[in-house]
This record gives structure tokens, sequence and C-alpha cells, in this order.
């Protein structure tokens, strides 16, 4: 009798994530003790960069930019709460902007030396992570970033500017209620057989461009299906109950700031994006690429560059003065 072939085991796997050696592994624990998984690739003595991925992805997502930059740059990634490697928080309560902000605080603390700053990009979530943490913690951002990378990302108004499904003004409000429970129960759902076809195609709608090649979105809805429920569901509720018609406030976010949108993003439109970088007080550069939600993925030469332009340009005068 043929044995049953599981949904994973028939996974593709994608070659950039596959590649990646695993990095040198830091012992964090969070401010509530969830302990936070945490790889540094790349030379030990190097100018350090901070990434935090967006939401049901894990480190590996940023595949093309730890293999690139980890070659001249200390490379910091850490997957957040009930993501990937780190653990799941033993009660429902811990999800929310502010644990958001002080998990990456703590990894800011365990991973940096005394007076050392970084820059500290994000992508989606991870965005949402450093405003977050800039709102919350004013006295940490100057004494550890350099500056900050922005990509793909939203400060609020997260529902109403998500571009699935126009409808009518009038209907506008409807459509954000129902996408609020879409997502709320979607987010947090295991996922059977049945239904991982459909899932598979409304992620790659949702997260990736038209023009992507179909390995992301395969690999985007994987990263999605291995999210452990809780934590997929924990911070898609937090979202939709943390970034309605109000906005993370900026004001404290005084170091140079790189934004990154997508003309295809579904889930940030770049009516964020230009929301984000009119409200940055001190904006150092504003990207506009092809392509949808996953620019980290559908277009990584381009958005290499760019991280690559905003290392340089801090690393190189601290060098200096050094």
């Amino acid at each position: 009798m043929a044995q049953r072939v599981s949904s994973r085991s028939r996974r593709r796997v994608y070659a950039p994530a596959a590649a990646l050696p695993e990095g040198r592994i830091v012992e964090v624990r969070s401010a509530d003790s969830v302990r936070l998984h945490t790889e540094v690739f790349g030379p030990e003595d190097g100018y350090p960069i901070v990434f935090a991925h967006g939401i049901t992805c894990a480190i590996r997502v940023w595949a093309h930019q730890i293999a690139e930059l980890s070659e001249h740059y200390r490379v910091i990634a850490y997957d957040h709460r009930g993501h990937g490697r780190s653990g799941v928080p033993p009660r429902r309560g811990g999800y929310t902007m502010d644990h958001l902000a002080a998990d990456l605080d703590s990894v800011l603390d365990a991973t940096l030396a005394p007076g050392e700053r970084a820059v500290i990009a994000g992508h989606s979530m991870g965005g949402i992570a450093i405003t977050s943490w800039s709102e919350r913690f004013a006295d940490s951002v100057a004494n550890r970033a350099d500056a900050v990378a922005l990509i793909n990302t939203t400060t609020g108004e997260l529902l109403h500017h998500i571009n699935l499904l126009p409808v009518p003004a009038g209907f506008a409000e409807a459509r954000v209620r129902a996408a609020a429970s879409v997502i709320r129960t979607f987010g947090g759902a295991p996922l059977g057989r049945a239904v991982t076809g459909p899932s598979r195609r409304l992620m790659s709608l949702i997260a990736v461009g038209r023009d992507a090649h179909p390995d992301i979105g395969r690999f985007v809805f994987d990263l999605f299906d291995t999210t452990p429920p809780a934590g997929r569901g924990g911070w898609a509720a937090a979202l939709v109950d943390h970034l309605g018609p109000q906005h993370i406030d900026l004001t404290n976010l005084t170091v140079p700031t790189l934004v990154i949108g997508s003309r295809q993003d579904r889930l940030s439109p770049m009516v964020s994006a230009r929301k984000i970088a009119a409200a940055a007080p001190n904006l150092a550069r504003f990207v506009e690429l092809p392509g949808g939600h996953c620019a980290i993925l559908e277009r990584p030469d381009e958005v290499n560059a760019q991280l690559r332009w905003l290392l340089e340009s801090v690393a190189q005068p601290r060098r200096a003065s050094s």
C-alpha cells in the first residue's frame, strides 16, 4: 500500500532560503520571559544591521539580504514571538504593540555592545515593530539606532488601505468590518488539507505582485503555514485592534529613515508609504519599487542596494571618526 505523502513533504524548497547557513544563535528573552530566537551572520566585528520580519514570516524571509550583506556587515535577525523558532506566549494577551516594541528592544540589548548602534530594518509588521519601539522607547532610539529602514509597512488605517476589494465610498466601513472579521478568523485558523489550495492562492494574491516568480508565492505560503496558529491569530488581532484610524506617532524617530513602498502592494499600498515618508522627522530617502508586498523577496537587488546605501551613509562616517 502506497504511503500518503504529507503536504509538508511536497513543499518545493525556496533555494535562497535553503542555501542560507544557520547563523550564530544568541539567547534572547523578552521582558515577559518569552524566548526570542535570534541569529547573527557575518563578521563578529562588522557594523550591525538588525532585521525584523513581517507577520507569518521568519528569519529566512530575509535570505537575499542576509546572504549579500553578511559578507561585510554583522547581520542580526530574529523571529517574532509566536513565529519561527521563537516561543509562543502562554497567555492570549501576549500579543500587543507593547510586546512588539519591547521584544525589539530586548533583541537590541542582547546583541549590541554597550554604546553600539545599528541600522534597524523592518518589513511589514517588522516596520511596525520599529515605529512602535520608537514611540515607546524614545531614549533608546538615539542610543541604539544610527538609521532605520521601513519596508512595505504602515503606521495606521490598516484595514482602510488594504487594496483587495474596492467598494463604493458608502460601503467602505462595512468592508473594513468584514475585513477585520476575515483576518481574525483566517489568521488564527489551523489549515487542513481541504483549504490548503485556496489559502495558498489567497496568500499569493495578498502578499506578492502579479509578476512575482511562483516560487516566491509558495515560499510565503509555507512560512504562513508553519507559523503557529496562536502566533498568526494573536498578531492578526493585535494589528487589527491597534492600527485603526489612529497612527503610530513618529515624533521620536529622529534618526535617518529610509522608506520603501511597492506599487502593487495590496497590504500596505503606496499611500501608506507616502504617509510615513511625510511624517518621518528625518527622511533620508523615499523609494517606490515595482511589485507587491514582499519587496525583500520580489525585488531583492533593489532593496539590497538601498540598504547598502543606508549602511554606507552611517557606517563610513563612524569608521572615520573612530
